[in-house]
């Protein structure tokens, strides 16, 4: 299985493109993930990014979008979502990417005002226009399960049942070991999802808040989910683990920090038969 980071860990510490990719490569990164805004970056930046990744022999696999607004009550804020994430989309496959990693949102007003099955229908019907989009390009969704209390999909029989409702198979759940502990999901509710992962994130945590620390600098007890990745077959080149990091407390030492959570990530992977 191939290892990847998202390279937000770079810019939250104010340091620019070329450096972050290069580092990520220096590092021993296999594979790397993109934060980056369509609507904000510029050409030259996106250009940047896509040449210094083919030249450093950085896999792009997958972007990520957090896009609240696609189960938003007004249908013009859910339009303006559909076509931004579509423009995400289009930049995915620009990268060459595999798969657009989607943040959906919360549902709003304390589930009360606007009905929460409403949103949920929201959220359904805005991923089976943009599973279909993504089908053209060749591409997958892969959603993030968020461990937070008003989250449409904060639990695993909750993305188990979006998946179902919104039945494309372009459309697959990400599996965040880090966010699976903060919402007490054991590693046996993933044999529900079963051929219905098409990415991970692995990062640490206090188990209480959120907070993708490097591994080893939480609570999380990594194995019994690395096991059950290990049981669903998702060791494979298709599917690729990307560490996922919050800001550093010492942002001067951002390279320590991810060099760390790189070879402890390894250590586990290899440990789990995961990784050679």
């Amino acid at each position: 299985m191939k290892l990847g980071l998202i390279n937000s860990a770079w810019a939250q510490a104010n340091r620019d493109t070329v450096y972050g990719l290069t580092k990520t490569r220096e590092i021993g990164f296999d594979t790397v993930d993109i934060f980056a805004d369509p609507l904000d970056i510029s050409i030259e930046e996106r250009e940047l990014i896509r040449r210094t990744c083919k030249d450093l022999d950085l896999p792009i696999i997958s972007v990520a979008c957090v896009a609240l607004g696609l189960i938003d009550f007004n249908p013009s804020v859910r339009r303006f979502h559909l076509e931004r994430c579509k423009r995400y989309l289009e930049m995915t496959a620009d990268f060459s990417g595999r798969n657009l990693l989607l943040v959906l949102g919360e549902y709003v007003w304390q589930r009360e005002v606007i009905p929460p099955t409403d949103q949920w229908q929201f959220g359904v019907e805005s991923l089976q226009d943009l599973g279909e989009y993504a089908q053209k390009l060749g591409l997958e969704i892969v959603m993030e399960m968020e461990p937070f209390r008003e989250s449409l999909l904060n639990d695993i029989p909750k993305m188990k049942r979006f998946l179902d409702d919104v039945t494309l198979r372009e459309v697959k759940a990400n599996l965040d070991i880090s966010h699976m502990v903060l919402a007490n999901q054991s590693a046996e509710l993933l044999n529900c999802l079963k051929g219905q992962i098409g990415h991970i994130h692995i990062s640490d945590c206090d188990g209480k808040v959120h907070g993708d620390l490097p591994p080893g600098r939480g609570v999380v007890d990594f194995k019994p989910y690395l096991k059950k990745i290990e049981e669903l077959g998702l060791n494979q080149d298709d599917i690729v683990m990307s560490i996922e990091l919050e800001y550093s407390p010492e942002p001067d030492q951002i390279e320590s920090w991810v060099t760390e959570a790189y070879f402890k990530t390894a250590e586990l992977m290899r440990n789990a038969k995961l990784r050679v």
